[in-house]
């Protein structure tokens, strides 16, 4: 966690939550987390678990996707450099790719009559491992179960 951010403030919910996210080598939604806190002994309720996904996003210290409407969280490997996210829709790999050029994004923005004041950019699709399990089959609309 950053020390000088407004978010390093320790608790020992905070703490659990940080320890339990750094063992994690894929991303993960609030409620397995919680389980997974759970199962590791900690009280700590759902609506704290939220809370500090969110102020560790906002401090920068996790990357944060969207997948099926439900949002996943994972130690952010690149602290502060900007990057994006390759993500496979039906493992849930995930590797992280270098943001397009900011005067690509400045030139679709202003085709359009908008100005950028931010961004985020995740690509979906299939892993070659999944795609070549696949035999064809494109169906990906099932999110791996431990998402949820």
């Amino acid at each position: 966690m950053n020390a000088g951010s407004s978010v390093s403030r320790r608790t020992r919910q905070k703490n659990a939550i940080w320890k339990v996210l750094q063992a994690q080598n894929d991303f993960v939604s609030a409620k397995e987390l919680h389980r997974l806190l759970r199962d590791s002994g900690q009280r700590i309720g759902l609506a704290t678990v939220y809370r500090q996904l969110g102020s560790l996003h906002m401090s920068g210290s996790l990357d944060c996707i969207e997948h099926g409407g439900i949002r996943l969280y994972r130690v952010c490997l690149a602290q502060r450099k900007h990057h994006h996210h390759l993500v496979c829709e039906r493992c849930g790999r995930t590797v992280e790719i270098s943001p397009p050029d900011d005067g690509w994004l400045k030139a679709v923005a202003s085709e359009h009559g908008f100005t950028v004041s931010s961004h985020t950019l995740e690509v979906y699709g299939l892993c070659s491992s999944c795609r070549d399990r696949s035999s064809g089959q494109t169906d990906v609309s099932d999110p791996p179960g431990s998402w949820a």
